[in-house]
């Protein structure tokens, strides 16, 4: 490393690995989010499409103190599902941490790799089906490089998942990292810097915009490793819809869902007709671009991608023999938040959105359990006296609209599906 600003960030995560975790936690819990979800990746990048018998290799590309290695690794040896998870990451203290929230785990399925992801062309890693790289980009000198090094080590088929900084949710972050600057100098140590820090935050004034801010919660809750990065971090850039859009295509790389896709569809959030009649007439991107200026909170992009010439194929949501799985949740406790008036209201990181469903909605998601097919759950609602047609009309309306808040995907096949395959349609959002 030459760049200055690559020092202080190596400085950075020795000091502070992020995020802060206990591997005695593991116990506990297990944190699951997105990207890097195994349901996620099986839906949204491989269409449901790819058996579940076909080994996957992920690379988790800065891996930090390891959530998303952890994460997809645990799914995987839940699941049985064959495959390698690689933890990537320059911090020797967060690997450390990983490793150790690894070994609480008993999980034997990862591999551990020491670099930076810049490195990646020559490290004879790869090829890889999945790559994760979540926070990262945003803290490159030239994010268009470091994509370029994930693309190097793709597979053909495969796709990835990315997080970066958005720039409305994070208001009043930057205005903060300026004061810090001038009271925390780069050039100090972390240790001197995080007490300034601390001594800002403890006597901001009321009308700081961070302070009205509930998108973020890392100098709240994240530890001295949440502050430091949150505020102190030396190098921090946030890519609205348009923006992050244009890096992705000028890398090849096109998006196939924005996370979750309802955050990203100003309809619900403008119920006047004449708006929703201008909204129609905007191209997905603008929709996507005019939702993200609205709602405010989206603090980040979460995005899963291929490359452009290799759109996926998708399994027919609506064949018999396609498996629906909630995400994170039960079909029973999906069927519990459905309102006497057919609604289930989502909660964007505080803004409450009624989803409206059918009127057969509880009834089917109490079937729903990641192996049944939608064929078997129509049969068992026959034996209820609900014919086929009914549940048809009322599974079409059902499955997209919980895929568009990601919280019904279909599952992998086991082997090679017999389920109708097509090209993949529109993503829910922008393209």
């Amino acid at each position: 490393m030459t760049d200055p600003t690559d020092h202080r960030l190596a400085a950075q995560y020795e000091a502070y690995p992020y995020p802060h975790r206990d591997p005695r936690d593991e116990a506990k819990r297990l944190i699951a989010g997105s990207p890097g979800h195994l349901y996620e990746i099986d839906h949204w990048l491989f269409g449901a499409s790819r058996p579940a018998s076909r080994p996957l290799r992920a690379l988790i590309a800065g891996g930090g103190t390891g959530d998303a290695t952890i994460m997809l690794a645990q799914q995987m040896a839940r699941d049985g599902r064959v495959g390698t998870v690689t933890w990537l990451d320059r911090s020797a203290a967060a690997l450390k941490i990983a490793r150790d929230r690894a070994a609480a785990r008993g999980l034997t399925n990862i591999e551990w790799e020491q670099r930076s992801l810049l490195d990646l062309p020559e490290s004879g890693l790869g090829p890889f089906d999945y790559i994760d790289c979540c926070g990262v980009l945003h803290h490159l000198p030239d994010p268009a490089a470091g994509i370029r090094a994930l693309l190097s080590v793709l597979a053909p088929g495969g796709g990835m998942g990315l997080m970066v900084y958005a720039p409305h949710g994070r208001t009043g972050i930057y205005m903060i990292q300026d004061a810090l600057r001038l009271l925390a100098p780069e050039q100090e140590e972390p240790a001197a810097r995080l007490d300034m820090a601390r001594r800002v935050m403890k006597h901001l004034p009321e009308t700081a915009w961070l302070r009205a801010n509930r998108s973020v919660t890392d100098h709240l809750s994240g530890g001295d490793a949440g502050l430091y990065d949150l505020l102190l971090n030396p190098r921090d850039r946030a890519y609205s819809v348009a923006a992050l859009h244009d890096l992705l295509a000028g890398a090849g790389l096109a998006v196939r869902c924005w996370v979750e896709p309802i955050r990203y569809d100003p309809v619900p959030l403008l119920p006047d007709p004449r708006l929703r009649a201008r909204i129609a007439s905007l191209p997905p991107l603008e929709r996507a671009a005019l939702a993200e200026a609205l709602i405010g909170n989206i603090a980040a992009h979460i995005v899963y991608c291929t490359r452009t010439d290799e759109p996926p194929a998708r399994a027919d949501p609506f064949s018999p023999g396609a498996i629906p799985v909630c995400r994170e949740m039960t079909g029973e406790a999906l069927a519990k938040g459905v309102q006497a008036n057919n609604t289930l209201v989502v909660n964007l990181d505080g803004l409450r959105v009624p989803v409206a469903l059918p009127a057969m909605a509880a009834t089917i998601l109490r079937l729903i359990d990641g192996r049944r097919t939608v064929g078997e759950i129509a049969e068992r609602l026959a034996v209820r006296g609900i014919a086929a047609d009914q549940f048809g009309r009322a599974w079409q309306a059902l499955f997209p609209a919980l895929e568009r808040i990601n919280r019904l995907l279909l599952a992998a096949p086991a082997e090679a599906p017999a389920a109708r395959i097509g090209p993949a349609p529109p993503p829910p959002a922008a393209a």
